[in-house]
């Protein structure tokens, strides 16, 4: 949710009864701040914040969260143990995002309150394992006695309801909000979302860090460079750097990198983040309802 998810959108969720979440991954330590202060005064309500462990400052990311009293933060792309201890002698709740059930026992070794199991549907930066979230989320319920949130290829209420069959307690949705009102991502990138159809994202960089991306040019460029046998390293040239900026902040469709899950072929209209919460609300209780068939 890098270039998506700010203080209006985290602020939106949280106003209408889920747990909106900043997404760091693309700010500065000025620039979180900024943005924590703002959805604190837009709402009274809980919100988290989500940081990925590898980020250049995430010392002054942490630091920030404590000083600011974030009550509860999402790590990921990372080792859990280096923060989760620090976070929680302030009485942070600490859930980590992760891909595998062998990862979701080492973070509740780390002491972790609860993992995001993320199934390889997912937009952004995938785990290597490729797992499906109809298999991780059995899968990592079996493995840890932490509470279990399932993310990856959900946008509905009826999603939502299958994978707490499942075992999940609760889900994490990004995509979705990503053809929000209140996303700071591009326009062109919220019209593009909701064009997209079935095999429009493909998980790329799987030899670099594993991404799944609308295709587009710069896409199919990554493509034929991997086809070719390029190294990490022209890999990381031909990345560059602001690339997830041109295209998901800037709006670039053909140069910028369109972060997004596969549930994108499923959404047709960019709304409200109030009404998407609803939404997913109304279908969950409608589908709890109805009669199986």
């Amino acid at each position: 949710m890098i270039w998506a998810s700010g203080w209006r959108l985290a602020s939106a969720v949280s106003n209408a009864g889920a747990l909106g979440i900043i997404g760091s991954g693309s700010m500065y330590p000025e620039v979180l701040k900024e943005h924590i202060q703002k959805c604190k005064a837009a709402t009274d309500k809980p919100f988290g914040v989500n940081v990925p462990l590898l980020y250049p400052n995430i010392e002054q990311h942490i630091e920030l969260i404590i000083q600011e009293k974030i009550s509860i933060v999402f790590t990921s792309a990372g080792n859990p143990k280096t923060w989760t201890g620090l976070l929680k002698q302030h009485g942070i709740t600490v859930v980590h995002v992760i891909s595998s059930s062998k990862f979701a026992v080492k973070a509740q070794e780390a002491g972790c309150d609860a993992v995001v199991a993320e199934g390889f549907e997912a937009g952004g930066h995938n785990g290597r394992e490729e797992t499906t979230t109809l298999i991780l989320i059995p899968a990592v319920c079996n493995a840890v006695s932490i509470p279990v949130i399932a993310a990856g290829g959900i946008a509905t209420g009826r999603q939502m309801l299958a994978t707490m069959i499942l075992g999940a307690e609760g889900v994490q949705v990004g995509s979705r909000f990503v053809a929000s009102e209140e996303a700071s991502s591009h326009i062109n990138f919220k019209e593009r979302v909701i064009q997209s159809t079935e095999g429009d994202t493909q998980l790329s960089l799987k030899n670099l860090t594993p991404v799944r991306l609308l295709k587009n040019k710069f896409f199919q460029d990554i493509q034929a460079a991997e086809l070719n046998g390029a190294s990490p390293e022209i890999l990381r040239q031909l990345l560059g750097r602001g690339r997830a900026k041109k295209g998901m902040f800037e709006g670039d469709l053909q140069e910028g990198e369109l972060e997004i899950g596969q549930v994108s072929a499923l959404i047709k209209k960019i709304m409200p983040a109030a009404d998407i919460v609803q939404e997913i609300w109304t279908d969950f209780e409608n589908a709890l309802q109805a009669p199986l068939r």
